[in-house]
């Protein structure tokens, strides 16, 4: 359990912080009620209503059962914004690119526009790496961007130029609800629309599907774009890709067929490489295009399915090998798990920050914004508590997450679990039987009383219902980035996940 007096001791010299850094940031507030603040999240607006009370308005971005890494802004979103005084969003790229682009582009320039998680740690919050691994057996290769680009929302814009082998290539996206979404298509040859943009130190997954077995090479080059609508090219690389049971590589190359890769660029130097491990290695490095070959193994081959979106990729029936996306949805992300709020302890931090931030747009209100946080902050120190008891509870052997996002690291790192996986399946696509057997063994091996759901992604987690049920382990829910219509609050976000956690996972549970 949490060392609680050492936190409160914390807790209480950085809210006297915080008090001081809003004393000379008088410039923007008007002084009257009705500071109008939209923030990216539910899960944002709920904390910051409970520090702003009535001298807030405040309105969310992603709805209640919505997905702030997939979420497409409407133009009523974009309407609320440019009325904002202030604008809050987590940072860390939690946010779907479309979020923060229309943010910083309809938003006044003179709004501020903070990112809470990206300062975390200078309020008492911790921040910790976000692990991905999925344990496929191919390689599991996305597309990255490294480096900064100068200006508020630039971004980075790789293309396909060329492309050299036996057959076509597509890369694609499968959204939340199973749609494709391609960033290349040779078939008709590759130009100026085979390209997507990715934020400065941002990841994303895609699926890249091969239609016929041999040695193909691919030349990518990126441009950064700023919302002025300049930029300028930053290089460009060819890179070399084995398809089949083809075992020829050039020279002195390494081949990589497991573990976590990507193509990368980096803004700043323009080098274009391969970011990635070798199988099991765990440890990052760059590789030169010249130096490493990415390979497609025969039993990575699948059949084009049915649904008729997915026509582009060939007949139905028709062979394919396919690199998996592996994480359904726009999972654009950095290396730094953005869930911080998963912690309790995290959540008083962004109280913290919140509190700074709105005593700067409005120093009048000053006295209610820190008279609201510091009992909020109390409600919150209560509920960190409370979860550490509940958790706390739970045998050591049960202590392990299975659910449907990567989200509980924090929850787990703070409370004593372990996220032993997550699965999401890819709608449309049925799941190899290898990794419905790697899952079924997960949970059989590690003895798993229960797997956990979100309410917004249990939709399309039948694969997890699946195996769960024949394994005859429970199924239950857990809240990740959002709320629904029985959940409305954090603090009752929370108090669900710990009682649910204690009661799925306790001593009896399996």
């Amino acid at each position: 359990m949490r060392g609680t007096s050492r936190r409160g001791a914390v807790a209480g010299a950085l809210a006297g912080a915080v008090l001081l850094s809003g004393c000379g940031a008088g410039e923007r507030g008007s002084g009257e009620a009705g500071l109008r603040v939209s923030t990216t999240t539910a899960v944002l607006a709920d904390l910051v209503r409970r520090v702003g009370g009535d001298r807030v308005a405040v309105t969310s971005i992603v709805p209640h059962h919505g997905d702030p890494h997939s979420y497409e802004p409407s133009p009523g979103d974009a309407a609320k914004v440019a009325r904002a005084d202030v604008v809050f969003g987590n940072g860390l790229l939690l946010e779907e690119p479309g979020i923060m682009k229309m943010v910083h582009t309809n938003a006044p320039e003179s709004t501020p526009k903070i990112e809470l998680a990206e300062r975390l740690e200078e309020y008492g919050g911790t921040v910790i790496e976000l692990e991905e691994d999925l344990g496929l057996d191919v390689l599991w290769l996305g597309w990255a961007v490294e480096g900064e680009v100068a200006g508020e929302g630039s971004q980075v814009r790789t293309t396909a130029r060329r492309l050299e082998g036996p057959g076509e290539l597509r890369v694609y996206l499968t959204d939340t609800l199973g749609r494709p979404q391609v960033y290349v298509d040779s078939a008709d040859g590759l130009d100026a629309k085979d390209s997507f943009t990715l934020p400065p130190e941002a990841h994303t997954h895609v699926n890249w599907a091969f239609s016929e077995p041999g040695t193909y090479r691919l030349t990518v080059s990126g441009r950064t774009e700023t919302l002025t609508g300049g930029g300028a090219e930053i290089g460009s690389g060819t890179f070399t890709f084995t398809v089949g049971d083809v075992t020829k590589a050039p020279a002195g190359a390494e081949v990589l067929d497991g573990g976590h890769a990507d193509l990368a660029l980096d803004a700043g130097s323009g080098e274009v490489y391969v970011r990635g491990e070798a199988s099991g290695s765990g440890e990052r490095r760059r590789l030169a295009p010249e130096d490493v070959v990415l390979h497609v193994p025969d039993r990575a081959r699948e059949s084009v399915p049915e649904e008729e979106p997915y026509r582009f990729l060939g007949e139905p029936g028709d062979g394919l090998w396919v690199l998996p996306q592996a994480v359904v949805g726009k999972h654009v992300h950095g290396d730094l798990d953005p869930h911080a709020w998963e912690d309790v302890a995290n959540a008083q931090a962004y109280v913290r920050r919140i509190q700074a931030e709105l005593t700067k747009a409005d120093p009048a209100g000053r006295a209610t914004y820190e008279r609201n946080a510091r009992a909020y902050l109390r409600t919150l120190a209560a509920l960190d508590e409370e979860v550490a008891r509940e958790l706390a509870a739970i045998p050591a052997r049960n202590r392990k997450l299975v659910t449907t996002h990567d989200a509980f690291g924090y929850l787990a790192a703070a409370y004593g679990m372990e996220v032993a996986g997550f699965v999401v399946p890819v709608p449309g696509q049925e799941p190899s039987a290898t990794e419905v057997r790697r899952l079924g063994d997960t949970i059989r091996e590690k003895r798993i009383p229960s797997v956990f759901l979100e309410p917004n992604l249990a939709a399309r987690a039948d694969v997890l219902r699946r195996v769960a049920e024949d394994e005859g382990v429970g199924v239950c829910t857990i809240y990740g980035d959002s709320f629904d219509d029985r959940v409305h609050d954090y603090v009752s976000m929370m108090r669900h996940n710990a009682h649910e956690l204690a009661k799925c996972l306790g001593g009896d549970a399996r």
